[in-house]
């Protein structure tokens, strides 16, 4: 069935290509608009359900992991891992990402002129404030959170809720509570099972769609942009790929066969969301105990966006070197840093990194025009950063699931019942 799903929306994409093509061709530019948004509507039901099934899996995997830890240590020490992996990871994507643009120059001889008095329009920055940031993350309504998808605001909620049964699960009343949260991950995974199904034509359309409207030319146009990003995304990957070997060793290749499926569809939808459910499924089943998954999983879509820290790394140097701003190496290493401070928590924001490089933009003198420009292609763009966020989020989980592991004795890791782990990096499997 794993199998069959994937080559189906392999099928899907190869489809959605042929025939928004097609459409662009045959049809007149002012039907164009109206035949994308046809396109689209598969597109639109299929996330609709990916949304629907996203703040109650986020929180009953999260709270049943977290109930089933030993103590509010667990917590903190997976919680600091985790954080300090996510750092060290941005921080490799935004210097990988800073070399390449300046090796590359993918925006130089273009010899852009920005207009008087340009201002970017229909992007929130405002939503970049460091206080607002802050405090967004605590929520003042679950269901509001819920309601709006706001994984950041459930994870926190989920966290206090899930410490305070873990506390009091020797009461027999709160066991219950604990039973039936319990109860309900398989539930939700077989919910999740049910909508993937319709993943292929969620894929067709998204596809479909976009090429409809753009047809083919835009991957001429912005060529050597586009090439230049997917380079710097295929060598992130080979980084994540080693550092993930250095701790899972032959596992690590298991584990990318695991999470291809996942990674495919948030390719292809450019929806780290859609990827979400069954990444989850994966994960478990790849080995990674339901608390790690439940807990760092959750914390990785908010914080750890490996692919979108390249991609403002390469959209705000782009910009500078298409308009012709001098920007010295050393107030770019600036740039990059306010870039990753300002991304965290952006994540639930609508087009996030392109808000993101809007906001920092002004306090660089990069104009309003380049990141019109970088708009029209971030489709494209928006795809490989969004399976790079996967793969990166699935490496980052495993590791850390291998973390908790190693600390504890190999007597008891066999009995808790996963050996997965506890193998030597690079032991024959």
């Amino acid at each position: 069935m794993k199998n069959r799903l994937t080559l189906n929306i392999g099928i899907g994409m190869l489809l959605g290509v042929a025939t928004g093509y097609a459409c662009h061709t045959a049809a007149d530019p002012a039907t164009l608009k109206a035949i994308a948004g046809d396109f689209s509507i598969v597109t639109d039901i299929f996330l609709r359900l990916i949304k629907m099934i996203i703040a109650p899996l986020v929180f009953v995997t999260l709270v049943s992991g977290l109930a089933g830890m030993d103590s509010g240590q667990d917590v903190g020490r997976i919680g600091l891992r985790s954080v300090g992996w996510f750092v060290g990871a941005s921080l490799v994507s935004l210097a990988l990402g800073l070399v390449l643009a300046n090796v590359l120059q993918p925006g130089a001889g273009l010899h852009m002129v920005a207009g008087a008095g340009e201002t970017v329009t229909g992007l929130n920055t405002a939503a970049l404030n460091a206080r607002d940031v802050l405090t967004h993350a605590f929520p003042t309504s679950l269901l509001d959170a819920m309601a709006r998808n706001d994984i950041l605001q459930i994870l926190v909620f989920s966290v206090f809720f899930g410490l305070a049964l873990g506390a009091l699960k020797r009461d027999p009343r709160v066991a219950v509570v604990i039973a039936a949260i319990d109860g309900m991950v398989p539930v939700m995974l077989r919910v999740t099972h049910y909508v993937m199904r319709a993943a292929p034509l969620g894929v067709f359309g998204a596809i479909a769609s976009a090429v409809t409207l753009r047809g083919l030319d835009v991957l001429y146009t912005y060529g050597k942009l586009i090439g230049a990003f997917y380079l710097g995304l295929v060598l992130l990957w080979a980084i994540l790929i080693a550092v993930g070997y250095a701790f899972l060793g032959r596992r690590t290749f298991t584990l990318l066969k695991a999470v291809r499926e996942p990674a495919m569809i948030a390719f292809s939808t450019a929806s780290s969301e859609a990827a979400y459910p069954r990444l989850t499924e994966q994960l478990e089943k790849f080995g990674v105990p339901k608390k790690v998954v439940g807990f760092t999983l959750p914390l990785g879509y908010a914080f750890n966006l490996d692919g979108s820290m390249m991609y403002q790394a390469f959209a705000a140097i782009f910009i500078a070197q298409a308009f012709g701003v001098d920007m010295p190496v050393s107030q770019q290493i600036f740039m990059l840093l306010v870039l990753m401070l300002s991304s965290k928590g952006m994540a639930s924001v609508p087009r996030g990194s392109v808000v993101v490089v809007a906001a920092v933009a002004p306090m660089f003198h990069l104009p309003a025009a380049g990141v019109a420009m970088v708009l029209a292609i971030d489709q494209i763009l928006d795809m490989g950063r969004t399976m790079t966020n996967v793969i990166g989020n699935s490496v980052a989980t495993a590791v850390i699931a291998r973390w908790e592991e190693a600390r504890e004795p190999a007597q008891e890791a066999a009995e808790a019942g996963a050996p997965v782990f506890a193998q030597v990096p690079g032991e024959a499997q």
